[in-house]
């Protein structure tokens, strides 16, 4: 057979892969085949959502299982050599591996990423791996001792977790840059990307290389801090301390400390026991805070102790008049954004739900001489969404927000852990009594329903971690200000309430960390940000990479729910901290004290003013990142015509195709939700091809019991014994209710109708065995689909 005949998986086995050997790859340890290093975005539509297809090198090569060296990506015998190049210079650039291959079975196609070199190589002629690792050291000008600390590999016992590939190639620049001796480092990754699990891995290969022999870890969290020793760092164990009570013990060679317990009063921080060139490594957790800063009183431990290089980890990098992290710590040696962690499936994705309030559009300015509740009259002038809840509170504002809330649980799950941001403490009373007397059954049968987590708040802070864990079902909403919007992992919000004026990217971002972790086990695919302050415009901004899945504004008649309405059925940041080690609320004196003396009040307080919901507008995402007002049934008919442009194109697909769920899967996994459609427009009783051609290429539909009928009346069952033609009317019975999917899968035989008939192994000899009923089921969809 000549090559042209061949399949690109037979010329892998016949050509590309016996060269790869022959140049002495060890298949086992070096060579990793159709290598899956995405997980697969998840596409949301509706309150549906799937998995689309991972990204996959056709082969990795690694020199060492920490240092990959090569991507080859082939193609059959009918492509040129180097067709596959462009694809795998692409992975290539994702997973920072310097050398790629393409090949069809006649010759390699190699291009150094490192030189921009591009040449023709026979297929006797591939590298060897010690070859393509010297290459690599002289491309990069690798010295021996540098050599020593980037070989050092990855802490790892069987059953440890791998790094993905983002995390490999952050953890590996990082090393390489201490290697070659770069003292400041910044080191981006969005929340819920595992940063301390890269921390560790760089601390623990610089360690074991001895590059560097005494590490501070420094965070501004007790309970970041805590995590990570019993997390991350475990192995470290016997090696490692905390550091508490302002004492430093020298007998360690890692040490885990909050600024706090550090800084102090000048001349007399607990930084000095120690000389300043006890440590060499510092790693700076969520460094965009205290220590960004340069009159910062957390500077001067890192000042105290600049001869150690100091690597900075964070989400945010920040950049103000005030603070700078890459004046500090330079350009970031590597950046994973939110936008590409949600591309790569790694992280959730999120849908924005934006409700317009009147008199936050509007504004409104109070009649001549009104006073508030409390006697104080009310300044004369117009007021706006910036004023609301901190200089003027409007109680039936406060009672519609609590109400929307409690809408989009009762339509999703009332059980779906939510983060409300408020302005203030005093706020987040407020909305708590509220939202209390909006769920005043499921608040009955425990208080911990909804709960305020503030700084000041001994009850609530003692909730936080009952909050994080996925495990317990209370409390279910957190009411906050400041106190939850940074450093907590609540795997579990399913929902981000913003009715807080932010004005700050920084602290924008770090509330949307928030709900960016996944948590499929526990059915959290994605998570909805409602947003009462038009605070979702930084979505827009160049500055923020992620793009929302679904942005809507809802009317005060429309129920809020996790999906389009349409798809359903009939002030600036504050960063303060205090002796607890976390981030403190805005002060507030509750009313109706004066403050210093002055006769106005803090806050006005009016009950007699309305407040309705008044806008509207559905966006959608589409695959360029763009939002679009677009339906779900426009949405899906594009979404099918793209990748079948014409009606043949689809019908030749669906009649020759094997199994017709393969081509739904397919469909799915590229954000068409038929399902969805189907409720919408209520049509169940049609099944997916006709719900298909009816949509995309306006064909009158059948039915699926029209179907049924149709097979029936050409005495098609006839042909089969009696026992068989029992099943084949079983079946015939259970695409009439379920559809095409159901009746292609041999467990449909364990259902009850059919063990009325026979046991699978019985109803499967009836049809001269296995392929014999195989081949009937394909017959059968055949039937049904007759034109």
């Amino acid at each position: 057979m000549s090559k042209s005949h061949l399949s690109e998986e037979d010329i892998k086995a016949r050509y590309i892969t016996p060269a790869v050997t022959n140049a002495g790859w060890d298949l086992h340890s070096q060579v990793r085949f159709e290598y899956p290093f995405t997980a697969g975005r998840i596409i949301v539509r509706g309150n549906m959502s799937a998995r689309g297809s991972k990204k996959r090198a056709d082969y990795m090569l690694s020199y060492k299982s920490n240092l990959p060296l090569a991507i080859i990506e082939a193609k059959d015998n009918n492509h040129s050599i180097g067709a596959g190049l462009q694809q795998a210079i692409d992975y290539a650039k994702h997973l920072d591996i310097p050398y790629v291959y393409a090949s069809n079975g006649d010759a390699f196609v190699e291009q150094n990423l490192l030189t921009g070199e591009v040449k023709e190589i026979p297929l006797n002629d591939f590298p060897s791996p010690s070859a393509l690792y010297q290459r690599y050291k002289q491309d990069k000008n690798i010295t021996d001792d540098e050599e020593q600390v980037m070989l050092e590999p990855y802490y790892y016992i069987p059953g440890y977790k791998e790094p993905r590939y983002y995390q490999r190639v952050a953890i590996n620049r990082t090393v390489e840059a201490v290697a070659k001796g770069k003292d400041r480092v910044l080191l981006v990754s969005a929340t819920g990307t595992g940063k301390t699990f890269m921390a560790f891995q760089i601390i623990h290969r610089l360690w074991k290389s001895n590059a560097k022999k005494r590490i501070l870890f420094l965070a501004d969290r007790n309970v970041l801090v805590d995590q990570t020793i019993s997390g991350d760092f475990k192995p470290f164990e016997g090696s490692m301390t905390k550091v508490q009570k302002r004492k430093l013990d020298s007998s360690y060679e890692i040490y885990l400390a909050l600024y706090q317990q550090l800084v102090g009063d000048d001349g007399e921080e607990a930084f000095r026991q120690f000389q300043p060139n006890f440590f060499d490594l510092i790693v700076i957790d969520e460094c965009h805070r205290g220590s960004a800063k340069e009159d910062s009183a957390w500077r001067k431990v890192l000042e105290y102790f600049s001869s150690a290089t100091h690597i900075g980890c964070t989400a945010t990098p920040i950049e103000t008049e005030e603070a700078s992290s890459i004046t500090y710590f330079g350009e970031p040696i590597y950046e994973y954004s939110l936008k590409q962690g949600i591309d790569d499936g790694f992280l959730a994705p999120y849908k924005v739900i934006r409700i317009g309030l009147d008199k936050d559009l509007e504004g409104y300015r109070p009649e001549s001489g009104k006073v508030d509740r409390y006697g104080y009259a009310i300044e004369d002038r117009e007021y706006n969404v910036k004023d609301y809840d901190r200089k003027l509170v409007i109680d039936d504002r406060t009672k519609t927000v609590a109400k929307k809330i409690t809408e989009f649980l009762k339509n999703k799950n009332r059980f779906s852990k939510t983060i409300v941001f408020c302005v203030d403490v005093e706020h987040a009373e407020r909305m708590r009594q509220a939202l209390i007397n909006e769920n005043t059954d499921l608040y009955k049968e425990d208080h911990r329903y909804v709960m305020r987590i503030t700084g000041d708040n001994d009850e609530g802070k003692a909730q936080l971690e009952n909050f994080i864990d996925e495990e317990s079902p209370y409390p279910v909403i957190a009411v906050t200000s400041k106190l939850m919007s940074t450093g907590v992992d609540a795997k579990m919000c399913e929902l981000i309430v913003l009715e807080n004026n932010i004005n700050s990217m920084t602290e924008f971002k770090q509330i949307i960390g928030r709900g960016t972790r996944l948590l499929e086990e526990y059915g959290k695919t994605y998570f909805t940000i409602m947003d009462f302050r038009n605070v979702s415009r930084h979505f827009a901004d160049p500055d923020f990479d992620g793009t929302p899945e679904v942005v809507m504004d809802v009317t005060e008649e429309d129920p809020v729910y996790d999906s389009n309405p349409e798809d359903q059925p009939e002030e600036g940041n504050y960063d303060g901290f205090d002796g607890n080690d976390v981030i403190t609320d805005p002060p507030y004196d509750f009313p109706p004290e004066d403050i210093d003396g002055e006769e106005e009040p803090r806050k006005y307080y009016v009950g007699d003013v309305p407040v309705n919901v008044i806008s509207e507008r559905v966006q959608y995402m589409d695959r360029d990142g763009k939002l679009i007002t677009e339906s779900l049934i426009d949405y899906t008919k594009k979404n099918i015509i793209e990748q079948y442009a014409k009606l043949d194109d689809f019908l030749q697909r669906w009649t020759h195709a094997e199994r017709k769920r393969a081509i739904l899967d397919e469909l799915e996994s590229n954000g068409v939700f038929l399902e969805a459609v189907q409720e919408e427009i209520g049509r169940e009783d049609l099944d997916e091809f006709d719900l298909i051609c009816h949509l995309a290429y306006d064909k009158p539909p059948l039915t699926k019991k029209e179907r049924v009928e149709n097979v029936k009346k050409r005495h098609y069952l006839y042909k089969y014994s009696d026992t068989a033609q029992e099943v084949i009317q079983a079946l015939l019975d259970k695409y009439a209710d379920d559809g095409i999917k159901e009746i292609e899968d041999t467990r449909v035989l364990e259902l009850q109708e059919f063990s009325e008939i026979g046991s699978p192994l019985k109803i499967v000899k009836e049809f001269g065995g296995k392929q014999g009923y195989l081949e009937a089921v394909k017959e059968l969809t055949d039937e049904l689909y007759y034109a």
